[in-house]
C-alpha cells in the first residue's frame, strides 16, 4: 500500500516542472539518509576521514619547496 501511494505521489509531482524539482530534492536528501545508514556505526563520513589541505609552498621535483626556490 505504501508503495502505491508512493507512485501516485511521484506521478503526481512529476507532472510540473516545480513538482520535478521537488522529487529531485528529496532523491538527494534520502540518497544521503540511505548511505549514513549503511555506514558501519564507527566509522567517520567520507568527508572526515580525508585528510585536510595542505597548505604552504607547492613540492617541486618530488619534494618541498625551499623559500629561495622559484619556478
Amino acid at each position: 500500500m505504501k508503495r502505491i501511494l508512493q507512485l501516485v505521489v511521484v506521478r503526481w509531482l512529476a507532472r510540473t516542472p516545480l513538482g520535478v524539482v521537488v522529487l529531485g530534492i528529496v532523491w538527494l536528501i534520502m540518497r544521503r539518509r540511505r548511505a549514513r545508514a549503511r555506514q558501519p556505526a564507527g566509522t567517520a563520513a567520507l568527508h572526515e576521514t580525508t585528510a585536510p589541505a595542505r597548505r604552504g609552498p607547492v613540492p617541486l621535483r618530488g619534494e618541498y619547496a625551499r623559500p629561495g626556490d622559484r619556478r
